[in-house]
């Protein structure tokens, strides 16, 4: 979702990878730092990229840390299906209904136990985390954690009370966690990220979209690829016939699982390297260039 660390020096076109890969099925795209431009904004451009794309026979799946609730700024260029994959794989969200009115059509939850022990083990590893729960119907936080986002929460107490609230019967009782959030106010982000993935192994999934250190914590194996993965076994396509783009350590898994894959010319340092291909920055819409020449190509 940002910049952080990224390269900033324009990208005049895609570097495309060898054409070896079959034609493409699918288009995976992130939102934040990818698609959008920084001012949260779809160009022209790509939304005249994406609408060709749909026309032609090539699904578009927006694959996205966001929350569903956020995800106005594309309601307007849903085409054909109108799925997108929202908090980092936690969930499949149909967006046909518009803004306020989208549809899970597929949760994958981040158990309450698992949860409370990423919660104990991060407050020993690094003092001073604040923590946030977000479920299906909103964020709730702890008093400490900073107002980062536009929204306000849905509740305020300490993150244990927040992940046992559906024991005691209250108002979120029937809303899966779909990931709990970690704040640290002095760490570096890619520092909070690899204390945090040590302190907790295999017991979650740890990934980071934001400038800060600000974490983003999932059920095990639950990420933007093996989401993206399941959605495309139900479609029968493989991941020869996906092409991907991204710009943040939470697309990674996402790049390296599809055929074809393209770092933004903004993306972090680590994202340039893992993907297949480069294009040009978010503002410079390069992912719409991309999209252009595969359609140009067939």
């Amino acid at each position: 979702m940002s910049d952080d660390g990224a390269v900033t020096s324009p990208t005049p076109g895609p570097r495309t990878p060898a054409p070896s890969a079959p034609a493409p099925r699918l288009i995976a795209t992130d939102l934040d730092g990818t698609l959008l431009h920084d001012d949260k904004t779809v160009s022209p451009r790509t939304v005249a990229a994406l609408a060709a794309a749909e026309e032609a026979g090539v699904e578009v799946f927006f694959v996205t840390g966001r929350p569903a609730r956020w995800m106005d700024v594309v309601s307007d260029h849903v085409h054909g299906h109108g799925l997108a994959i929202c908090g980092n794989g936690a969930a499949v969200v149909d967006l046909h209904g518009g803004p306020g009115h989208h549809r899970f059509v597929k949760i994958r939850e981040l158990p309450v136990p698992d949860a409370l022990d990423v919660v104990r083990l991060l407050r020993a590893a690094a003092p001073g985390t604040s923590f946030a729960v977000e479920r299906t119907g909103g964020l709730h936080h702890e008093p400490t954690y900073p107002p980062l986002h536009l929204d306000p929460g849905e509740s305020v107490a300490p993150a244990e009370k927040l992940l046992t609230a559906d024991r005691e019967g209250s108002a979120v009782a029937d809303q899966p966690v779909l990931k709990v959030l970690a704040f640290h106010p002095e760490l570096g982000p890619d520092e909070f990220l690899a204390l945090a993935r040590a302190a907790v192994g295999d017991l979650a999934v740890i990934t980071r979209s934001s400038p800060s250190a600000l974490l983003e914590i999932s059920g095990r194996s639950v990420s933007k690829a093996s989401t993206l993965e399941l959605c495309c076994a139900e479609r029968g396509i493989s991941a020869a016939e996906v092409v991907a783009f991204g710009d943040m350590p939470n697309d990674m898994e996402m790049l390296a699982w599809a055929g074809t894959s393209y770092a933004m010319g903004n993306a972090h340092p680590d994202v340039l390297s893992a993907a297949t291909g480069v294009t040009a920055t978010n503002n410079e819409d390069g992912v719409a260039r991309v999209i252009e020449s595969i359609l140009a190509a067939r």
